[in-house]
């Protein structure tokens, strides 16, 4: 915390805003975090990065701001971004968070985020999944979507960063109308980065989502990548599946949505992943023969 930020933040809470001390917090790898306690005991959560992470922080403000708009689950207010001195900032409403909750209100408040819907498929702007540009540019086909803004988008950075997977990266972009068979998802709004590590409880049990790359896709998708890294609770998926039903494609869709993940862990953290995401692509274009 330097003394810019500090100024910084009487101008935006206001001059009766005294910060009594900021305190670190651990647990990302993008960004500083820390939580901001003031004398007369209001709290803040704020993210710190170089001034060129801005636009990460802007698109990330218009998530959070979106997802709140829908009033169907909790997620730390966005109160103002910026940049002071060489620093881009994003402060936020602090939550006390809990590892453990009400599992079953989570599904039922995922199923009622995924109620939100849009005319296409896309977002108002583009935004970041980690710390890859997420493009989200308006499309009226989800296919279409998904071959270009997703799979494709990913497999170009996987050959810029040297990974070469044959044809079997084409032959699957090719052949992705065949995952969707008798099967047309509507526009739902996604978190779009919904791992285990981005949702948490309040004290009452009740459940909260953070660090989003929001856009309208197919509810498939954010249900897809709970189950990527370990997997959310039976009751979490009992719950979602009472208010959403599941196609019977959706076990095969699922590998299809999270190879975009596999695909953009190799293109941030290395070739381990890489050898994943091609023994995923082997896989689909078994499926479909």
């Amino acid at each position: 915390m330097t003394p810019a930020i500090e100024s910084a933040l009487h101008c935006i809470l206001g001059a009766g805003f005294d910060l009594q001390r900021s305190v670190p917090l651990s647990g990302g790898c993008i960004n500083q975090a820390f939580r901001l306690e003031g004398r007369d005991g209001s709290r803040y959560f704020i993210k710190l990065n170089a001034a060129e992470k801005l636009p990460m922080f802007a698109t990330e403000h218009a998530g959070l701001a979106a997802m709140a708009d829908t009033h169907s689950i909790r997620v730390p207010r966005p109160i103002t971004h910026g940049i002071t001195g060489n620093q881009a900032f994003l402060l936020l409403e602090w939550l006390e968070l809990h590892e453990h909750g009400d599992a079953r209100m989570l599904g039922e408040r995922l199923a009622s985020l995924h109620q939100a819907t849009a005319p296409g498929f896309g977002f108002a702007q583009d935004n970041f999944i980690g710390n890859t540009p997420q493009p989200n540019g308006w499309l009226d086909d989800w296919v279409e979507f998904w071959q270009m803004r997703r799979l494709g988008f990913q497999l170009e950075l996987a050959a810029q960063n040297g990974y070469r997977f044959g044809a079997s990266g084409e032959r699957l972009l090719t052949a992705l109308p065949a995952f969707f068979k008798g099967y047309t998802p509507r526009p739902a709004l996604l978190h779009g980065d919904l791992w285990s590590g981005n949702h948490s409880y309040l004290g009452d049990g009740s459940p909260v989502l953070f660090d989003p790359a929001p856009y309208y896709g197919d509810h498939e998708a954010d249900l897809a990548m709970t189950e990527l890294f370990g997997g959310f609770s039976p009751d979490f998926y009992a719950a979602y599946r009472s208010h959403v039903p599941l196609d019977a494609g959706y076990p095969v869709r699922r590998e299809l949505y999270n190879l975009y993940h596999i695909l953009n862990h190799a293109n941030l953290f290395g070739a381990g992943y890489a050898k994943q995401a091609e023994d995923m692509m082997r896989r689909l274009l078994t499926e479909i023969g």
